[in-house]
Order: structure tokens, then sequence, then C-alpha cells
């Protein structure tokens, strides 16, 4: 989704460095290198950048009102899918409310 705040493991703050990173990787850096200029030097924080999928973007093609609360379904239908609990297990009340 976006990246997270902070490294799950250390908790070094990370999340501002994702736009740098993208745009060192499009300056033609390696990976190592980019995230050595970043300063990221621990193997948890690299990790965290690395292994991140930008799935915002795919989100926002299901956005056809340009509202959050289409966003916000998708968002829930995607949470729900990777925990793997079935659709039927959560109130439909429960996704209109935070719909």
């Amino acid at each position: 989704m976006i990246i997270p705040v902070r490294c799950f493991t250390c908790g070094k703050v990370i999340g501002n460095k994702w736009d740098t990173y993208l745009d060192l990787l499009q300056a033609d850096y390696t990976e190592g290198d980019a995230l050595d200029a970043i300063g990221l030097v621990r193997y948890c924080c690299r990790r965290m950048l690395m292994t991140h999928v930008d799935l915002i973007e795919k989100l926002l093609n299901y956005n056809s009102n340009n509202t959050i609360s289409s966003i916000s379904f998708a968002f829930l239908l995607f949470f729900f899918s990777f925990i793997h609990l079935p659709i039927s297990s959560i109130s439909f009340a429960f996704l209109l409310f935070i719909c």
C-alpha cells in the first residue's frame, strides 16, 4: 500500500525516504547504491524499501467517483483477503459504516 512510516524491526523512520529512493533508481543507481546514498545501512531498513510493493496506484483504479469511500472499500477488501478472512465473516453493516 503506502510505505510504512517506520521500520518494523528497529523503528527507524523510513517513510520520508521512499520518493528519494525512487528518484535515485530512476537516475540509474543500483538498489544498493541508492540505499547507501539515502543512509540506510541496516538490512532491516533496506528490506523495508526493497520489498515494498506500491499498491496505491492499483487501488486508485477502483476509485470511480474520486471519493474516499471507494478507496476505503477497496482497501478493506484487500486487507481481509490478505489476512485470509472470508468476506462473509465481516458484517456488511460494518463495511458500510467504515466506508
